[in-house]
């Protein structure tokens, strides 16, 4: 299947006049990752608009410890807004983009996309859609920053990254890389989770039992506060 066959399943391009189908059939490509392969680096020129067609990219900084911190995820259907702000912005690229899984990127060079955001209300919309995501998901990741413990940001990342199933796929090692902690933690933290009733675990997969449990670990003063 092409790259634009693959974009025109997604409703922000299916509606694409003529002429913008054009324009984009000239210029989109496909680019494919391995699993946790390189895609953008901190400092690196930003050539294009990344739109996720399979797969997930994790776009995460450093700590001047040395630790990773994810900042958020781009899944099937969305793009990297930051990479749209380097696009009209004309800065570098602040942050490091890797693959979470082998992954397919559809590329729109930044000349193109920014004749689509003039003219295609779609384009308009997906970028502001994209916007209004980041501010949530980074809003989030601040509260898991801010969390006293790894028990609350752990409880944090899986309420903000769980699909509306309410099903997380990643592993302890994987959750202990994006908290900046040891798999070791993480384990012996999901046993109190499950034993507490608020989670359910299978391999590479956590499943919310008890959404309103599992809030009550971030937040629990708030929570108790709202019941008076």
């Amino acid at each position: 299947m092409s790259v634009i066959a693959q974009l025109e399943q997604y409703d922000a391009f299916a509606d694409l006049s003529g002429e913008a189908r054009s324009l984009l059939a000239q210029g989109a490509l496909e680019k494919r990752f391995t699993h946790r392969a390189a895609v953008l680096h901190k400092g690196q020129p930003v050539s294009g608009a990344y739109f996720v067609l399979t797969g997930r990219l994790r776009v995460f900084t450093i700590t001047p410890g040395g630790t990773e911190a994810t900042l958020y995820f781009v899944d099937p259907g969305e793009t990297c807004v930051v990479a749209l702000n380097c696009l009209f912005g004309d800065v570098l690229y602040p942050s490091w983009v890797q693959a979470e899984a082998p992954t397919s990127v559809a590329l729109i060079p930044g000349a193109v996309y920014r004749r689509l955001f003039e003219s295609e209300r779609a384009i308009q919309n997906l970028t502001v859609s994209a916007l209004s995501t980041l501010v949530y998901r980074l809003m989030a990741e601040l509260d898991g920053i801010h969390a006293n413990s790894h028990k609350q940001r752990l409880a944090q990342f899986i309420l903000t990254h769980a699909s509306s199933d309410g099903s997380l796929r990643m592993t302890q090692q994987q959750l202990g890389s994006h908290l900046g902690t040891t798999r070791e933690v993480v384990a012996r933290l999901m046993q109190d989770f499950v034993a507490s009733g608020w989670v359910r675990t299978t391999r590479g997969r956590i499943t919310i039992s008890d959404l309103f449990g599992l809030r009550r670990v971030v937040a629990p003063d708030a929570l108790i506060a709202r019941r008076r």
